[in-house]
């Protein structure tokens, strides 16, 4: 078998994030490059792990791809040598910020939770989910920029979570699409799905805010790349109020004008909160 370079593997990993669409930049202008490689080395493991749970021809294919997946990152992380070039690079990151592997296993789990649910009943049900799926995010960022401040962690779930609400909540047409729904059951029972939209952007509203807090923990270029997630986040909720939290029929966007206003308050406001 052909051994993968590091810089041949830390080229698939850029030109995977420059592939797909993504609300905003992955990481802010004021990032050093060594973080930024970082980041995109963290991003195409999400990207990846994802793709085998969304782009399988069938749940059974779906579940095979991600346990032999699963197997192959606890193996990078008991010192194996890996063969994709994800796992070629990430290994790279793991080993100079000290990133725990239980982080990685999470998201691979919710991708396998993707595969076994498709609804959510409860906020309970769903917080349980987004803790394996969206959290684990944050927390490898933190570990990339050495943020030990012990509050840190819940904080960053917090806006990680709001971040992927808002997702869900602009998302809902095409979730449709595939089968599933993360619009609370209950909730679109009691509300209407307008309602029950109207509600998941609440609640991600107030998960964001957390961001402000965090915002004051974190040295400044980190500063500036959680302002981008949490402006973000808030941006995509506005665009769902806009369009009357209608997302069942229309998938909302923010514009490319948004989000240069967005990036330039972010690295502009790091005096004073926003």
């Amino acid at each position: 078998m052909k051994t993968i370079t590091l810089a041949a593997a830390d080229a698939y990993c850029r030109a995977l994030m420059k592939g797909h669409y993504e609300n905003f930049a992955i990481s802010s202008p004021l990032v050093s490059s060594d973080a930024r490689l970082d980041l995109a080395r963290i991003y195409a493991f999400c990207r990846t792990t994802d793709d085998l749970g969304d782009e399988s021809a069938s749940r059974t294919e779906a579940l095979d791809r991600l346990a032999r997946w699963r197997d192959e990152v606890r193996a990078t992380f008991a010192a194996a040598t890996p063969t994709h070039p994800v796992l070629v690079a990430l290994r790279e990151t793991v080993a100079r910020r000290g990133l725990a592997a239980q982080t990685f296993l999470d998201l691979i789990e919710a991708n396998v939770l993707d595969q076994q649910q498709t609804s959510y009943e409860t906020w309970p049900q769903l917080d349980a989910y987004c803790r394996l799926s969206a959290a684990p995010v944050g927390r490898m960022v933190l570990g990339v920029f050495g943020v030990t401040d012990p509050r840190a962690p819940g904080l960053s779930d917090d806006v990680c979570i709001g971040l992927q609400l808002a997702n869900h909540a602009q998302d809902v047409k095409r979730d449709a699409e595939i089968g599933r729904r993360y619009v609370l059951g209950e909730e679109v029972a009691a509300l209407g799905m307008a309602g029950a939209v109207r509600a998941l952007v609440e609640r991600a509203r107030a998960l964001l805010d957390s961001g402000r807090k965090l915002e004051t923990m974190v040295p400044f270029a980190l500063r500036v790349q959680l302002r981008l997630y949490r402006m973000g986040g808030l941006a995509i909720c506005r665009a769902i109020e806009r369009l009357g939290y209608q997302t069942e029929s229309e998938r909302p966007t923010v514009s490319a004008r948004e989000k240069v206003a967005i990036l330039l308050r972010a690295v502009g406001s790091h005096v004073g909160s926003t």
